[in-house]
């Protein structure tokens, strides 16, 4: 089941295109009530200054609305000033939400049919190569893989066995083609791992019911 999304219209859906503006809308719009910036801090280890900033941007895009009031027991004179709190300005949605990188796999698709048509390689292999390829670069780019998964769509989180991705960034292929698409993404984070020569995780699969058909496991257990 995908995850909420955002309007086509009125407030301007593009905003969410940044993974530290998704994550932040995420958390809001799950929460039973709004808010405060240094509340959204603690829970997702941001800066002071990066959570100001996304947040007063999605304020401008129509995404949020800001209420204040005081915070604690205390009221009245001397309880101190009001809290600047967040919330979700919509609540209906319709575009999906999080990130699909459709075009990434159209891209890798691609060049594994022409490599199967240049040398007779299977195209399932052939794929799971070009994946392994590029998740090498894109490891490489980001330095350390948890950017470079979040960076791509696949939102991962943390828990006591290493890296579960909360997010399939290729949902509706997977959901027709599992195989191949499974395939792909399994070569794609091993490339990844490897491109940022990190040797703490290890490919695994997922358990049944996960947004990914993969997860990252630590190489330890």
């Amino acid at each position: 089941m995908d995850s909420p999304s955002v309007p086509t219209h009125g407030p301007d859906a593009t905003s969410l295109a940044d993974p530290v503006r998704r994550s932040l809308y995420q958390t809001l719009i799950r929460s039973p009530a709004p808010m405060s910036r240094d509340q959204l801090i603690r829970m997702l280890n941001l800066a002071p200054s990066t959570a100001t900033f996304h947040l007063e941007r999605m304020v401008r895009d129509g995404l949020l609305e800001t209420e204040s009031r005081k915070l604690g027991p205390k009221t009245g004179p001397g309880s101190g000033r009001p809290t600047k709190l967040f919330k979700p300005a919509v609540d209906e949605v319709h575009v999906s939400f999080p990130a699909r990188e459709y075009e990434l796999a159209g891209r890798l698709l691609a060049s594994a049919i022409q490599t199967s048509i240049q040398t007779g390689e299977p195209v399932e292999e052939a794929l799971q190569a070009v994946a392994y390829a590029e998740g090498q670069k894109l490891g490489l780019l980001a330095g350390n893989v948890k950017k470079a998964l979040a960076d791509n769509g696949f939102e991962p989180e943390a828990d006591a066995q290493g890296l579960v991705m909360a997010n399939c960034p290729f949902h509706r292929l997977a959901k027709d083609n599992s195989r191949l698409v499974c395939g792909l993404n399994a070569a794609l984070l091993q490339g990844t791992l490897d491109g940022c020569d990190d040797k703490l995780h290890q490919v695994a699969p997922a358990p049944e019911g996960s947004a990914c058909c993969a997860r990252l496991t630590s190489s330890t257990d």
